[in-house]
């Protein structure tokens, strides 16, 4: 039986580790094709191998335009297409607005949202021009549909991500381009790993009496979500903000 990404070709930002990690796993286990990038070559090089075959790592700094603009010409000159992009590089910062500073604020910027534009317009380009359509998800964030104090630079970011997801829907949708975003909750990862519901059992099992479905979310909670929006199981959804945080948010 054929993998709901047979014959497909997918570029994963963010794809050394954590959700990007899982989602790379996911789609080659579906008959991807997959190309991680990151800007940390020794755990994305490790991470490919141990998927095998389907996968490959490729540098790619998310802030550069002419990085960008290589990898995706890099991939369709390799492999003769893109399908998919998946939006996953991304920062946190914890700090209180008047204690942040502009190069914080401008670096999480230049990350979480001037990345997520640059992936779009560059493989939105190749789509476009190939003339076969496809499938861009941006990673967000429950973040980006509702204020957290002391992450206003992250949760700004993914508030942007939000509404550059919809208006890409709305101008891509004729070339056959579906633009959704994914917006986790509370997700167990190298980037939350830090935090206290991760480290300290007693605030982890308050966070999780807070939760519907009573569990923090995993990579492959999100893994599989991704999944959906890549394949043609959600041809006819764009433009929507699909959440994925155990009943938090209804």
């Amino acid at each position: 039986m054929a993998g709901r990404l047979e014959g497909k070709v997918a570029l994963i930002t963010g794809g050394a580790r954590g959700q990007g990690a899982e989602e790379g796993r996911l789609f080659a286990a579906e008959g991807a094709t997959v190309v991680l990038t990151d800007v940390l070559d020794e755990e994305g090089e490790a991470t490919a191998a141990a998927i095998g075959a389907a996968a490959s790592y490729r540098h790619l700094d998310v802030r550069s335009e002419s990085e960008w603009e290589a990898v995706v010409d890099a991939v369709v000159a390799e492999h003769g297409r893109l399908d998919v992009l998946v939006n996953n590089a991304g920062i946190d910062l914890v700090r209180k607005l008047d204690a942040t500073t502009l190069e914080e604020f401008e670096r999480v910027v230049s990350i979480n949202l001037t990345g997520t534009f640059l992936g779009m317009r560059t493989a939105a380009r190749a789509m476009t021009k190939a003339g076969t359509g496809g499938s861009i998800v941006n990673i967000s964030s429950v973040a980006g549909l509702q204020a957290v104090a002391n992450h206003g630079a992250y949760s700004s970011t993914k508030f942007a991500v939000t509404g550059l997801t919809r208006t890409a829907a709305l101008e891509w949708g004729r070339h056959g381009i579906r633009v959704n975003s994914v917006h986790p909750g509370l997700i167990e990862t190298p980037m939350t790993a830090g935090m206290r519901a991760f480290t300290d059992a007693t605030v982890r099992a308050k966070a999780e009496r807070n939760i519907p479905l009573g569990r923090m979310g995993q990579s492959a909670d999100i893994a599989n979500m991704v999944l959906f929006l890549a394949s043609d199981d959600s041809s006819y959804c764009t433009g929507q903000a699909f959440v994925v945080d155990g009943g938090v948010h209804p």
